[in-house]
């Protein structure tokens, strides 16, 4: 028979379980609300460049150069947030930059020229790629105390922003001006920021639960960087190899953005509304991917998820990309987005599982690398080639991305296993 200070511990330890998982909940929630924040802006953003472009009277060339202001901004905050996220944490890193994101995106509107443009989007590329590194960082820490493979619904969260940011621009595009468009995403955006900031801030970093029972021992797990790993060169060539798999997928994406619908609308004859549901139906799989991933990833494990998605994708592009008629292709891009959903999450969090912060922010760095190169490189190769032929280099990298995570799946398999 339990003794009243047995029975007192036993109550005071279930309270306090009770409150931690209250507490990982409402953290969960929080980390949510800023990826859907970052898929939701700049989306808005990327709706209204047409109009922007007519405002600067910029040339295509000149609209370029300013676009690569967003570029060139995320592409050099992404290591120094990993240094920030390290002195100041990942939490308040995380809301101070989606506070800049959200409202650098007012800015565009305010310009006249394209070097003006420029300028702005290049605060703008600051705060999104500062924001990525820090809320991943964020999202690694909740992943080892959950002892759980999350990270795709956080993914999910930032594609089910984009769609709806999207969605709403186009919606609104035709009533309302940039300007006023984009002061209320602003707006939203810094109110959904402090909403969710400050309850990110008034919760602690999770501490990594204790290893018991089965998910302990398991490749799902993710592990709490383990000291000096950052200077450990087993583990930066695990993150770089990371890296080259988000790079890989990333390439797909903005492959996919930019050319999907061209090439139904050119090289399959497909009508202008038919084509624009090219990447429709590749970015809602991708979606649905991301949604079901925890429990793919639970059930086949991520170095196994790793592989099959890869092989996925690849399959599903070469359809996609090579297919005679115009549903064959919307099939592949559907089976596309489904196959390359789960692999920039799962690459991102187990760089981050190694280093913390600092592999988070190599990782996402090479990441935000293909998708800057996949556009280009698909326009070269179809000048010199064709553009389905060029659409095939998505599949060979997907591909690549496979071979990678099965080449180097005894590096990354958990000890005891």
């Amino acid at each position: 028979m339990p003794t009243p200070n047995k029975t007192r511990t036993a109550i005071l330890g279930a309270r306090r379980s009770v409150t931690a998982d209250r507490d990982l909940a409402r953290l969960r929630a929080a980390i949510t609300a800023f990826f859907f924040l970052d898929g939701f802006v700049f989306a808005g953003w990327v709706a209204r460049i047409p109009a922007i472009k007519d405002q600067t009277s910029a040339s295509e060339g000149a609209l370029g150069l300013a676009l690569l202001g967003v570029s060139a901004g995320g592409t050099a905050t992404m290591m120094a947030t990993g240094r920030l996220c390290r002195r100041f944490g990942n939490h308040p890193t995380t809301v101070a930059a989606g506070v800049l994101f959200a409202g650098s995106v007012a800015l565009p509107p305010l310009t006249h020229s394209a070097l003006a443009l420029g300028l702005v989007l290049l605060v703008f590329g600051t705060g999104f790629g500062a924001l990525n590194v820090a809320m991943n960082s964020a999202a690694v820490d909740l992943i080892a105390a959950l002892r759980r493979p999350v990270m795709p619904s956080f993914h999910a969260a930032f594609s089910l922003g984009g769609m709806a940011g999207a969605g709403l621009g186009g919606l609104i595009a035709d009533h309302l001006s940039p300007t006023r468009h984009l002061s209320l995403l602003a707006v939203f955006g810094l109110l959904l920021a402090a909403a969710a900031g400050r309850t990110l801030i008034s919760l602690p970093v999770p501490a990594p639960r204790d290893g018991a029972g089965p998910a302990a021992d398991s490749e799902n797990a993710a592990a709490e960087p383990s000291p000096g790993a950052e200077r450990s060169g087993r583990a930066r060539w695990l993150v770089a190899v990371f890296g080259l798999i988000a790079l890989c997928t990333a390439y797909g994406e903005g492959a996919m953005a930019d050319w999907a619908a061209l090439h139904l609308h050119q090289d399959l004859d497909a009508s202008a509304g038919l084509a624009a549901a090219g990447y429709s139906v590749f970015a809602l799989m991708m979606a649905v991917g991301r949604l079901t991933g925890t429990a793919l990833l639970e059930r086949l494990g991520q170095t196994r998820a790793l592989i099959a998605g890869g092989a996925t994708a690849a399959a599903g592009m070469l359809l996609g990309s090579l297919a005679p008629t115009v549903w064959l292709a919307l099939l592949g891009f559907a089976v596309t987005g489904l196959g390359l959903a789960n692999l920039f999450p799962v690459a991102i969090a187990r760089a981050g599982a190694l280093t913390g912060p600092g592999g988070v922010a190599a990782a996402s760095t090479l990441g935000y690398g293909g998708m800057l190169l996949g556009p280009p490189t698909i326009g070269f190769l179809a000048d010199w080639y064709s553009l389905p032929i060029a659409l095939t280099t998505v599949a060979a990298l997907a591909a690549v991305a496979a071979a990678v995570a099965y080449g180097t799946r005894n590096a990354v398999r958990p000890a005891g296993n």
